[in-house]
């Protein structure tokens, strides 16, 4: 009896010392980004212009995310003892508008089964596809603080009636590492011009095959041969009437595509211009000296995020030169490394924008539901790759 106890009595000592190193860790959310010191969140994000702590600002303070919107902030951050370890820009979502992974479906079976989808908790930057490490970790063990975050988020969804959480546009280390202690990974595929050192943009046109190469100066002729001039704003050039002029654009053609003005309001815009001025690049299209377009993109590091335009006017060709080429003409003149012009659009493959794959991660609380979409989600990323190559081979590229 005693051999047969034995290996019961036997303790896993590293099984203890996860345990042991687990207590430590302690987390708290936090309803508004003004709850968490602003020196902090800047030295866990960094520079990124989305993940900066006045850009969540500008979004609460405008309230274009609030419990009214069905974007009520609800931010993670995570203790080991007394100190900070890692910071996560979270919402509880009332609906799956503004975030672009598509997870209708699943609320919709949710539904017909009785069941409630909404509300869920998700990790990402409102109404933008853009990648990046959306929970910051600094510690020596990045891996138990992603164990620590999944089995409180799994712990705290249960007990707040939460169908579960979701890191939308992660990078893919990130999607990985969530992956490995846990979740379901998703893939999905954006297109994005990247920057081989090139002198200008004819140096780019160069790469192109004759063909896709005369469509595109063609295409930019078209803006010339209608009397129209670009001009480009940063940082303090631009005054807060070219802003109010912008967000009237965005307004106007959001509500001509889609019925409404948008998410983002002109509270916000203005914000956004008090507080972070240095990251904004505007390009004002003109005609006969009248601003008839314009587009407003952030500046990264290495990266330029193009991100909204509107206009007043329909003109050929005009959504092309000042949302994609005046873009790549701002990286080749600025040595910058990639051009990322928002999700989706096809249409820009044939002018130099490569697909290139986006990662989230999600749990769903339900079992039969959360193996359902696993199941799903492994077929769909067999049809992402398949898609993402035939897209690479639509490229306007010379074949080396």
């Amino acid at each position: 009896m005693a051999v047969a106890l034995l290996p019961k009595l036997i303790s896993n000592p590293l099984k203890n010392s996860r345990q042991s190193i687990m207590s430590h860790f302690s987390h708290q959310w936090f309803n508004s980004i003004n709850q968490i010191d602003a020196t902090q969140w800047h030295y866990f994000f960094g520079n990124d212009p989305f993940t900066q702590h006045a850009f969540l600002y500008a979004l609460e303070q405008s309230q274009c995310v609030s419990a009214k919107t069905g974007w009520q902030p609800h931010h993670l951050a995570v203790y080991e003892d007394d100190k900070l370890v890692a910071l996560a820009p979270g919402y509880l979502k009332a609906h799956s508008y503004g975030e672009y992974v598509f997870d209708w479906a699943w609320a919709e079976a949710y539904e017909k089964n009785g069941l409630d989808y909404y509300p869920k908790w998700l990790c990402c930057i409102p109404f933008s596809p853009i990648e990046g490490q959306r929970i910051r970790i600094m510690h020596s063990n990045p891996k138990l603080v992603y164990e620590y975050i999944t089995e409180q988020l799994n712990t705290h969804c249960a007990k707040q009636a939460w169908s579960g959480w979701h890191v939308n546009f992660c990078d893919k280390a990130q999607a990985s590492q969530l992956n490995d202690a846990g979740a379901m990974l998703r893939t999905g595929v954006q297109f994005q011009w990247f920057n081989n050192s090139f002198k200008d943009f004819d140096d780019f046109l160069k790469t192109f095959n004759a063909r896709k190469r005369k469509a595109v100066k063609k295409e930019r002729a078209k803006i010339s041969q209608q009397n129209i001039t670009i001009e480009w704003l940063q940082g303090e050039q631009i005054t807060t009437t070219v802003m109010q002029l912008f967000c009237e654009f965005y307004q106007r053609t959001y509500l001509k595509r889609s019925g409404h003005l948008g998410y983002l309001n002109s509270d916000f815009f203005s914000l956004l211009h008090a507080l972070m001025a240095e990251k904004l690049l505007i390009m004002l299209a003109k005609k006969d000296h009248k601003v008839i377009a314009a587009t407003l993109s952030l500046i990264g590091d290495n990266t330029l995020y193009g991100r909204y335009w509107g206009a007043s006017e329909e003109v050929d060709s005009l959504h092309f030169e000042l949302c994609y080429y005046q873009g790549i003409e701002y990286a080749i003149k600025h040595n910058i490394h990639c051009f990322n012009a928002g999700a989706q659009g096809e249409h820009k493959i044939a002018r130099g924008f490569q697909p290139i794959t986006t990662y989230s991660a999600h749990h769903i609380i339900h079992p039969d539901f959360n193996h359902a979409i696993a199941d799903y989600l492994k077929r769909e990323r067999q049809h992402i790759d398949i898609y993402k190559q035939q897209c690479s081979t639509l490229l306007p590229f010379k074949n080396e």
